[in-house]
């Protein structure tokens, strides 16, 4: 059973739901597994919540 985790800034459903049909996609095709064994984990994390090269996010330009 694959489990897939994003890790990703906020991004609306319809966004998500479109990422979560091709990643399904994928593994089907490359696996050959079963879509409803595919597991995908949405982690958004907010841009003050996040940081890169000892600035946050929102810090960034």
């Amino acid at each position: 059973m694959p489990i897939v985790t994003i890790q990703q800034f906020p991004r609306s459903v319809e966004q998500k739901r479109e990422l979560a049909e091709r990643i399904t996609d994928a593994f089907v095709q490359a696996y050959g597994q079963s879509p409803d064994s595919v597991q995908i984990f949405f982690q958004e994390t907010e841009q003050e919540d996040w940081a890169r090269g000892g600035r946050l996010g929102v810090d960034q330009t």
